[in-house]
């Protein structure tokens, strides 16, 4: 399993969310840059961007910022938030981003995903965002009757190169990931699967390391506030 440390971006800044609320925002860096440049420092192989304007209006309003994040950093990049048509993937993949996420889409227009897969093979994520199995799309906004592991399921048959599996309602609370809900994704999926949302300790990792199958796992606010320390992360997880 690989640690993935987080920068989600707001009007610039890096910023993390209470479950998802873009009421509950708080700023940890006006300098997203230098925390990239930080986590690289530290040893990431891979860093998680969220485009939470785009993720709420579905307009990428950071762009300059990821720009300079790429410019700065020499280890791969995953970004998501508010990507919704081929030509929004394009632009980002263009601009340098190893892999694009798809969250809303995959539920209100997969087939932009399947034509995504085709375009770019091994390039596409599928983030499944979910609130008691149900997922949730627009940023959190509205919770759908889909279930989260059919969906993981249907992605799958398209071909994506794997999933990105948030419990909004652990996401920036610092209580702990959802150990159940994860697992039973990793067991419904033959791709890989990324866990995210509630990591609050490097027991948590440590718990998270022991789902067999798991490929990684995204951790933001535990970073942010202190309460992980990654290059330990690192070693729980050796390497």
């Amino acid at each position: 399993m690989i640690i993935i440390p987080a920068i989600d971006l707001k009007d610039g800044q890096c910023v993390r969310l209470l479950q998802g609320r873009k009421e509950h925002s708080t700023t940890y860096s006006d300098n997203p840059v230098e925390v990239a440049r930080k986590w690289a420092s530290l040893g990431a192989r891979l860093i998680h961007i969220v485009d939470l304007d785009g993720a709420f209006t579905g307009n990428q309003k950071n762009r300059d910022t990821v720009r300079a994040i790429r410019e700065a950093v020499d280890v791969e990049l995953e970004l998501g938030g508010g990507i919704r048509d081929m030509e929004g993937i394009r632009n980002w993949l263009e601009l340098g981003i190893n892999r694009v996420i798809l969250g809303t889409i995959a539920v209100k227009k997969p087939e932009i995903v399947k034509e995504a897969v085709s375009e770019f093979p091994g390039r596409v994520l599928v983030g499944i965002d979910a609130k008691d199995g149900r997922v949730a799309v627009k940023g959190w906004e509205e919770v759908t009757e889909v279930d989260a592991l059919e969906l993981a399921k249907k992605m799958e048959s398209f071909g994506v190169a794997g999933i990105i599996y948030t419990d909004i309602s652990r996401d920036g609370m610092l209580t702990g990931p959802n150990i159940e809900a994860t697992q039973r994704m990793v067991q419904a999926v033959k791709v890989p699967v990324i866990a995210s949302g509630g990591i609050s300790s490097l027991q948590d990792i440590i718990k998270l390391n022991q789902i067999e199958g798991l490929w990684g796992a995204i951790t933001g606010k535990a970073l942010y506030t202190g309460k992980l320390n990654l290059k330990e992360a690192f070693e729980a997880v050796g390497g």
